[in-house]
């Protein structure tokens, strides 16, 4: 099988961009599925004759294009925003990385609008109190436009007469279903006319694209966005994306059949963190919290928005495993667990003294849910020298596996700090 999957397992900011980044040196092709620039992965990798270490910030493109042999795919899944594709793009070239016919896009993908993202911010007003904590770049709007059957595809773009009728249609809708928002729709229309021209080259038929790279035997790595909990299926809904963030979105997404997914990789983060509104059994609002925030630099790529985290929750894990059957997992950011005494994890919810089975779908019982924790002793050493899991502290590797023999599935990899090197490849054992 010539598909590898990286996919996010908790609330999303795991660090699948580095994880991504490594693959992708043996990858011919990086491909996103689904999300927009709401997503963001942080690539540090070093560029040019001299190896500069480069911060590299991916929303919306592909980060597997660090490595200079990797095409990068963006899937029909997608919802785009072209000024913010153009932005990212001449933002990477600016930092020397060239991707120069190494880029498409899917001709199916829907659009973002301006106004997409002006509804985006109307909505979270019209919510109030119970407002989602979206990153306002218009990605649910669009999706809910793409539903509806009203949306805009890529194709689109390339007849523009009957883009702009369609174009004015969709935003007179919009008037009406919000009021008279300032927006210049003549001006839009004469603007996409000039990107249009500009993006065509990116252009491709990706289902075709993607089955002639497989059936030549070339190495396909599919990079998930945001990630399981925030499924609009499977996780804290309402408080969740717009897209379907499972290895089932993958499918669709690209125009794959499962048959040809070969390995799956579920990346989670050694303690758990979430952005935005929605329930959060295991946070942390004390110092175990700030200390987690602070240490970790938990603070969007995307929004800047500071990020709330708690424990490892394990209850969250065995969900996002049983949807997405990862093969194997890969840990990361354990070195910010290194200065604490112990280390506490969530193994079990209950509801009135009883276990519940999995996780709930009704937020009602998740405000409820007791957290069953167990504590695990701390390692007090640092770690972000280790250049092989066999050097980390005793305690350390313990932590590991509780967490493998819990979930049942090995961890592959382990992340020891911000850097490529700081990834260390783990044996993978078998487990019962």
């Amino acid at each position: 099988m010539s598909v590898t999957v990286v996919l996010g397992s908790q609330w999303g900011d795991e660090g699948k961009g580095k994880l991504v980044d490594i693959l992708a040196a043996d990858a011919d092709v990086c491909a996103r599925c689904a999300g927009g620039n709401n997503a963001g992965h942080t690539i540090v990798a070093p560029v040019g004759p001299q190896g500069t270490r480069t911060t590299f910030a991916f929303h919306l493109l592909p980060s597997g294009l660090v490595n200079p042999k990797c095409v990068g795919l963006i899937g029909s899944g997608v919802v785009v925003h072209v000024p913010s594709f153009f932005a990212e793009l001449d933002a990477l070239q600016g930092q020397g990385l060239d991707c120069t016919n190494r880029l498409f896009i899917s001709d199916r993908a829907h659009l973002v609008f301006d106004f997409h993202q002006i509804v985006d911010g109307l909505k979270e007003v019209e919510l109030g109190g119970s407002s989602i904590g979206t990153t306002k770049k218009g990605i649910g709007p669009a999706y809910s436009a793409k539903a509806s059957r009203s949306g805009l595809r890529v194709h689109h773009l390339f007849d523009h007469a009957t883009f702009a009728e369609k174009f004015r249609k969709v935003v007179e809708g919009r008037f009406k279903r919000y009021g008279h928002f300032e927006y210049d729709t003549e001006g839009e229309i004469v603007r996409y006319k000039a990107l249009a021209e500009r993006l065509k080259p990116y252009v491709i038929d990706s289902v075709v694209y993607m089955h002639q790279a497989l059936s030549t035997g070339k190495r396909v790595l599919v990079e998930g966005a945001n990630a399981l909990m925030l499924d609009i299926d499977f996780g804290t809904y309402p408080f969740v994306t717009s897209s379907s963030t499972t290895i089932g979105g993958v499918c669709t997404g690209l125009g794959i059949p499962p048959k040809l997914i070969g390995t799956t990789i579920g990346v989670i983060k050694a303690y758990t963190t979430r952005v935005g509104g929605g329930p959060f059994p295991t946070e942390q609002l004390n110092d175990i919290g700030v200390h987690l925030q602070e240490v970790g630099r938990e603070f969007g790529v995307t929004t800047g928005r500071r990020r709330r985290c708690g424990w490892l929750d394990l209850v969250v894990m065995k969900h996002s495993c049983l949807i997405n059957g990862y093969d194997s997992l890969n840990l990361t950011k354990l070195d910010i667990l290194d200065d604490l005494e112990e280390i506490k994890v969530a193994v079990k919810y209950l509801v009135d003294e009883k276990e519940l089975p999995g996780f709930p779908a009704d937020l009602g019982v998740l405000a409820r849910v007791d957290v069953v924790y167990v504590t695990l002793p701390g390692w007090k050493t640092s770690i972000t020298s280790a250049t092989t899991f066999e050097e980390l502290p005793d305690n350390c590797k313990k932590y590991v596996g509780f967490i493998e023999e819990f979930l049942g599935v090995p961890i592959e990899w382990v992340g020891v700090g911000p850097g490529r090197e700081s990834m260390l490849k783990k044996e993978r054992r078998k487990l019962q």
